[in-house]
């Protein structure tokens, strides 16, 4: 970015009158240091504010083919878009298009559908509460609810096993909580890497008494040694042990060790009778049900000792306060809804919701994911949703459900997708079975990308593709009343602003709430709603959402105040339950099938420390010890004893699903601390391996952590095919 720029940008990030981390949804402390951020959030920012510019020049000079041959390293390194561009029919470059133009070619090719259902609008979690709440106004004004989003593919599980079972699919803690916690329960998540600023709740928890809980195959640096940066400004060189118990599950034991833990409760007696009594509903049938799990099928599926089991179901029966987050561990399997809801069933045992000190804490990851779906990000709508939207609109939309990610993916294979819209996002990269949805968006007519940077979703496209370049959160959006401010929701339901300070990139960038405006008034015409005044001042965009979603009175004063304020959530707020019964549900799952063929085993996708998402900052993983390859497969010591196989040999990888294979090559074995019979690999790179229709059953969440896999040593495999 430059050192002034640098000191700049730095001083603004999570700050109450600057712009919002785009690094994750981890919610700010009320009072904030002078660097409120960590080190993938410098990272993010700086990553977005870099000097270096990809102009309509290069873009001639360069063929699509030539930059598909590029890393996501590499096309990421070059730079911030700085024009829209278009690539024609049968074209090999794109080349510069007026932001006129590219309004016209989008619009044509949508009013050409044979049905609104013919179009797709795909949203990323960075964008804005004004952009999203305007860019779902338009798709259902265009007609259709087809409206897939990230959520789809990490933490709708969450979303779909909460809603059913509380009546809210959000998180029930604030920040605060984690000050007044007995137990936290941090499952399936590593925050040193993906939501490092959570570590500074832990380690202060730790410091009040709080015991800390950690469920994952993989013991991640973060929770097992913490050191807080700006302690060494103070003199202070120690660090902290913050996990006080790790539990290596085997991947897909979750469901087994939760339980575990909930016979080791009814055992104990730890029950909150009087809750159960009042506020619930289906305690007992999930007790009976749970006596009937034998120890050995616990021990068994989980991978886990009793005796470590046994310390953990101590811990939450001595609890008074119970904290229980989750992320992509939990969400991203097969029975994804159900072992959430076991999660839920764990702490209902015991009243742990609108209790201070307790709750359920699902960790977002993409900054405004949460807020998205808040303001209407959704493919399938509730009718109360759609009912008070509607009515703030002004104008009816439509009610059929529309397409989620994986659906999407199957229309697109089929040819039933003309146009696909995207607001941010790298989709190519990010959707699983790659190489089919590859294949599935050249079918497609126009393809359309909103986005800062080059990605592999630019070269991978509809026989036309656009790419329209739109600002970053750290920039300053002006329109013609002025400066504005947008906002976003974090991982707790707080709403707050963020504003950039930085001048564009570039002066034909524009705002997405600014590029949603112009496309709804070039392809709707005269519309019940004045696109084009809305944009012009945001707190018109604000005041039309008071009028559409719940718990947005006065937004435009609430928004205002320092630190935002907090949306709506009965749980926590009352300990009410928005279900038909009014009360929260116990519910009974059977233990998911965990066991796998002789010779297969079941991998798992996760990031490396130097990325956010599918973008690559760097080569290396140094909480993992691993420089210079991404392309890499953690796997037990003893697994690789017992194939004869030693570090760094070379390996080909084939998933198995439905009697279907899919095959990735050249794969560097790395010796864990991995269960045995379970394997790791990044993403994106690891992304072709998983199944398209290998769902969660209920949130159709691809299944990223459970591919069942076989692998083959590379070299002999050369020799054979020689």
């Amino acid at each position: 970015m430059g050192a002034i720029k640098t000191v700049k940008t730095l001083r603004m990030v999570n700050q109450k009158e600057g712009f919002d981390c785009p690094g994750c949804a981890w919610p700010d402390p009320e009072h904030r240091t002078t660097f409120e951020f960590c080190e993938n959030g410098a990272k993010a920012v700086a990553d977005e504010a870099m000097k270096a510019k990809v102009t309509p020049d290069y873009l001639a000079h360069h063929t699509v083919q030539e930059l598909a041959e590029m890393s996501d390293h590499q096309l990421n390194s070059l730079g911030r878009i700085s024009h829209p561009v278009y690539l024609p029919a049968n074209a090999s470059r794109y080349e510069s298009i007026s932001w006129t133009g590219a309004f016209e070619k989008i619009a044509s090719a949508l009013n050409a559908c044979a049905s609104p259902d013919n179009a797709v609008f795909y949203t990323s979690g960075r964008t804005s509460n004004e952009a999203a709440f305007l860019y779902q106004a338009f798709v259902r004004a265009f007609g259709t609810n087809n409206l897939p989003d990230c959520s789809n593919m990490c933490h709708e599980s969450s979303g779909k096993g909460l809603g059913q079972t509380i009546g809210i699919g959000k998180g029930t803690v604030s920040l605060d909580d984690f000050n007044h916690a007995d137990v936290i329960l941090v499952i399936g998540q590593n925050p040193g890497t993906n939501h490092p600023r959570m570590l500074t709740a832990l380690r202060d928890a730790k410091k009040r008494g709080a015991r800390i809980i950690h469920v994952n195959p993989l013991p991640e640096a973060g929770l097992a040694r913490f050191k807080h940066p700006q302690d060494y400004m103070k003199g202070d060189l120690r660090t902290t042990k913050l996990a006080d118990l790790h539990l290596p599950v085997r991947i897909g034991g979750d469901a087994a060790l939760m339980k575990g833990l909930i016979k080791l409760q009814l055992d104990a007696g730890a029950l909150d009778h009087d809750f159960i009594q009042d506020k619930t509903e289906g305690f007992e049938t999930m007790a009976n049900s749970v006596k009937n799990v034998s120890w050995d099928a616990i021990l068994r599926d989980s991978g886990l000792s009793m005796h470590d089991i046994s310390v953990a179901g101590r811990m939450v029966a001595e609890s008074k306060a119970t904290i229980a987050c989750w992320a992509m561990g939990l969400t991203q399997h097969r029975n994804g809804v159900a072992v959430i809801q076991e999660v839920v069933n764990l702490l209902l045992m015991n009243g742990h919701v609108g209790r201070k000190g307790a709750g359920f804490c699902p960790v977002r990851g993409h900054s405004n994911v949460q807020g998205d779906r808040t303001v209407g990000i959704w493919e399938a709508p509730s009718e109360p949703f759609l009912d008070r939207m509607e009515s703030g609109l002004g104008f009816e939309i439509p009610r059929r459900h529309g397409y989620d990610v994986v659906h999407a993916i199957d229309a697109m294979a089929k040819g039933e997708v003309d146009v696909f819209f995207c607001m941010g996002g790298n989709f190519l990269s990010a959707t699983p079975d790659t190489d089919l949805t590859a294949k599935a968006i050249q079918n497609i007519g126009l393809t359309v990308q909103v986005s800062t940077k080059l990605n592999r979703s630019h070269l991978i496209t509809g026989k036309e593709a656009l790419i329209l370049p739109c600002l970053g959160r750290t920039e300053k959006d002006v329109q013609s009343t002025g400066e504005q401010f947008v906002s976003v929701e974090n991982s707790m339901g707080q709403v707050h602003r963020s504003q950039g300070g930085l001048p564009p990139a570039s002066p034909d960038l524009r705002s997405e709430p600014w590029i949603v405006a112009h496309l709804a008034a070039a392809t709707l015409g005269d519309h019940h709603l004045n696109w084009l005044d809305l944009v012009s001042d945001y707190d018109n965009i604000r005041s039309l959402m008071e009028r559409s979603l719940a718990g947005f009175d006065d937004y435009n004063e609430r928004v205002r105040l320092p630190s935002g304020f907090a949306l709506p959530n009965p749980p926590k707020d009352s300990q009410s339950f928005a279900t038909p019964s009014g009360r929260a549900h116990f519910t009974d799952h059977p233990l998911p099938d965990v066991q796998v063929d002789s010779g297969h085993y079941v991998m798992m996708t996760l990031r490396s420390h130097d990325q956010y998402n599918t973008t690559i900052y760097g080569l290396n993983d140094r909480y993992r010890g691993v420089h210079g390859h991404r392309r890499v497969v953690f796997m037990n010591a003893e697994d690789m004893v017992e194939r004869g196989w030693k570090s760094r040999q070379k390996v080909n990888i084939t998933s198995h699903f439905n009697g279907e294979e899919r095959h990735s090559n050249d794969w560097l074995l790395v010796p864990y601390e991995i269960p045995r019979g379970n394997l790791a690999a990044y993403f994106p790179e690891a992304n072709s391996l998983v199944p398209l229709h290998s769902t969660a059953s209920i949130s159709n969440t691809p299944t990223s952590k459970w591919i069942v896999c076989t692998l083959h040593d590379a070299s002999s495999m050369a020799s054979e095919e020689e």
